[in-house]
């Protein structure tokens, strides 16, 4: 297993380059010969937000997209299920919004596709809220896109593929799949491991069950954040990974109401 995972990093090593003075040269259109080839035999993670963005935009649940389009993957080094796009079962493995006209979702297509070539490298600085990019090229063999004279800073490519939308909506998921509580590494229970599942990738799961249980008779929830999260899935995210790190690592981001403290005390006493 060690001796596998070496060569893995080594083989990524390969295809990682930097980019000198900040700009790159690069341009992808129909007219490239390569045109959609890197759209197939894809491991592509989907974060939160891609699901939500896609899902949405084909007007399906948040179960019926999962069930359609993607697949589970335990990841090992994380300690956390990841979602994965499900590939076309035939022998392209094509990528099932990939049309030879290019990809049928164009406008909320998952981050991963927005920011290639580029690859990212983030951690968080001294506070949540400072976070450390490094930005690099991922050059594969196949693509002839760097072959086109169009020359980018890695800010303009950023803008132009509105990376930085994803980058910012992700966050507070990646607060959650990157901390260093030890609870994560000892392994989270089935009951956790399923609450995180729900939390992160089943919005329309999570809103039944804030809105269906006893959720807002416990907690101490602005109206106002309830007004948002009511319609708006993109808050509804944000508010899943505040419970996340409450219900999975025990962090004060919830505050549980003062009655349900009190009469839990209650009982305490009367035993």
């Amino acid at each position: 297993m060690e001796q596998k995972t070496k060569q893995n990093n080594a083989a990524k090593e390969q295809l990682l380059t930097p980019i000198m003075e900040g700009k790159f040269q690069f341009s992808c259109h129909k007219g490239v010969p390569c045109f959609t080839d890197c759209c197939r035999d894809l491991r592509l993670v989907l974060t939160p937000f891609d699901i939500v963005r896609i899902k949405n935009r084909l007007k399906l649940s948040s179960k019926k997209f999962l069930d359609t389009y993607t697949v589970s993957d335990f990841d090992e080094e994380i300690c956390l299920p990841m979602i994965l796009l499900k590939m076309k079962d035939d022998d392209s493995r094509r990528c099932p919004f990939v049309s030879p006209e290019g990809c049928l979702i164009y406008q909320d297509r998952p981050g991963a596709c927005r920011i290639y070539p580029l690859g990212r490298a983030a951690k968080t600085g001294f506070s949540q809220d400072e976070i450390k990019e490094h930005y690099f090229m991922v050059k594969e063999s196949h693509c002839l896109g760097f072959k086109e004279k169009r020359i980018w800073t890695v800010r303009e490519w950023l803008k132009d593929q509105e990376v930085d939308t994803y980058n910012e909506n992700n966050k507070y998921w990646m607060e959650v799949i990157t901390t260093h509580s030890p609870i994560r590494h000892q392994g989270l229970t089935d009951k956790k491991l399923q609450m995180f599942y729900m939390a992160s990738y089943n919005v329309d799961a999570f809103k039944e069950f804030i809105f269906s249980s006893k959720f807002l008779n416990l907690f101490d929830i602005e109206e106002e954040t309830i007004t948002k999260i009511k319609s708006d899935d993109i808050e509804l995210l944000k508010f899943a990974c505040q419970w996340l790190k409450f219900s999975l690592f025990g962090e004060p981001t919830l505050e549980v109401k003062d009655e349900i403290i009190r009469t839990k005390k209650e009982k305490i006493m009367t035993r």
